[in-house]
């Protein structure tokens, strides 16, 4: 039997995460979200979690802290972030960006 669970989402409608992330489509294993942050007063504390990230980069800029590594992100750049490396995002600018997470974030308190 094919698999019926396919939804449109539209962003203006959709419920938004603890960190101000709005979550998109979600399917069983992968889902996405978008993130519109404005610079914060201090870097973010540095985290892990329990699922891999890639994401895509809209507009602004943010440096991604990872393991002590600086990537720096722009508009038309992607990034991945490995299951349970250290990170933290440092946004320079507005910074409009999309991420895919796998197994889906939002899934049992995971974001």
């Amino acid at each position: 039997m094919a698999d019926t669970s396919v939804t449109k989402i539209d962003s203006a409608n959709s419920p938004k995460g603890p960190q101000g992330q709005k979550y998109l489509a979600s399917g069983k294993t992968v889902s996405m979200r978008l993130s519109e942050e404005e610079p914060p007063a201090k870097a973010a504390a540095p985290t892990r979690r329990n699922y891999e990230t890639v994401g895509f980069v809209i507009s602004g800029k943010a440096a991604l802290h990872i393991e002590g590594q600086t990537v720096r992100l722009e508009p038309g750049n992607s990034w991945v972030v490995p299951k349970d490396a250290e990170h933290s995002y440092e946004i320079l600018e507005p910074f409009n960006a999309v991420e895919a997470t796998v197994p889906p974030a939002q899934v049992h308190g995971r974001d």
